[in-house]
């Protein structure tokens, strides 16, 4: 019971510390500006989108915003967690918590929770506005299962990139490496995993000269599997009519959930648990 009580006072002042910090009072104009003003202009009956975009219900508004919360929360999970780990262990910081009396294992989901939660708590306050938003702008609430489940994999998804910004930071020796791994990682997923998904499509036989082919898009739903953007998008897609659902089996779809959360956490637990300071 101390372990824990140990546990929960250092990841308050942890929380504390963060969501206080110059980089959150940065990130939260971005945050209200990405969200809230995607929201916002979605569900404008009166919009006048790009292209063949059209809406079709809360769920299409909450899968179009999807783009604007990868843009910047995810991003906002790399800037606040990536020198949690080198930085204390640069400065000596490291080696006074490892001296506390707490299992190595809780004070590794300390860092994670720390990171993790300063930025998912903020956005999840701002989709639930955004679910007021809905309401003012198409006159009906979003159902409670469309609500629950964007809410939720959102949180999830900067769960999942906390574990990785976690995994990065803990691998670096000085904060430039540490800063370098997370928005690479970032950058990989979010700006360039089309373009990985093309050249692996091409090396494998398949057509990607046109993207709209139902092959090639049956093909970048599975690769998407590999990318927690990917998996993200996923799991709103299928909140969408059936006419706009992905083809790819909903059971690969689960595993990946589990896989992205599970994976990248116990590995980042298993090297902190081995971390020299």
């Amino acid at each position: 019971m101390g372990d824990y009580n140990v546990f929960i006072r250092l990841l308050i002042h942890d929380l504390k510390g963060k969501m206080t910090s110059p980089r959150m009072v940065i990130l939260y104009p971005l945050l209200v500006l990405f969200i809230l003003g995607s929201v916002w202009g979605f569900s404008d009956p009166n919009a006048s989108l790009p292209g063949s975009i059209s809406v079709d219900g809360a769920s299409t508004v909450m899968f179009l915003s999807s783009l604007f919360v990868l843009l910047s929360a995810t991003l906002g999970v790399v800037l606040v967690g990536f020198d949690s780990i080198s930085r204390p262990r640069l400065t000596g910081e490291l080696a006074i918590e490892l001296a506390q009396p707490i299992s190595r294992t809780l004070l590794g989901i300390n860092h994670l929770f720390g990171v993790w939660l300063s930025v998912a708590v903020p956005v999840a306050l701002l989709q639930i506005s955004s679910l007021m938003i809905i309401e003012h702008q198409m006159g009906f609430f979003p159902s409670t299962a469309d609500s629950i489940t964007w809410v939720g994999i959102t949180a999830l998804l900067l769960l999942w990139y906390a574990s990785l910004q976690m995994i990065a930071s803990s691998m670096a020796q000085d904060l430039g490496s540490s800063v370098t791994f997370g928005v690479a990682t970032w950058m990989l997923f979010t700006l360039m995993w089309l373009l990985v998904t093309v050249v692996i499509a091409t090396i494998l036989g398949v057509d990607a000269t046109n993207t709209a082919d139902p092959t090639f898009i049956r093909f970048q739903e599975h690769a998407d599997l590999f990318s927690p953007n990917g998996v993200y998008q996923l799991v709103l897609q299928n909140q969408l009519p059936q006419t706009s659902q992905p083809t790819v089996w909903d059971g690969w779809i689960d595993l990946a959930v589990v896989g992205w959360t599970v994976i990248p956490t116990m590995y980042y637990l298993r090297r902190f648990r081995k971390l020299k300071p």
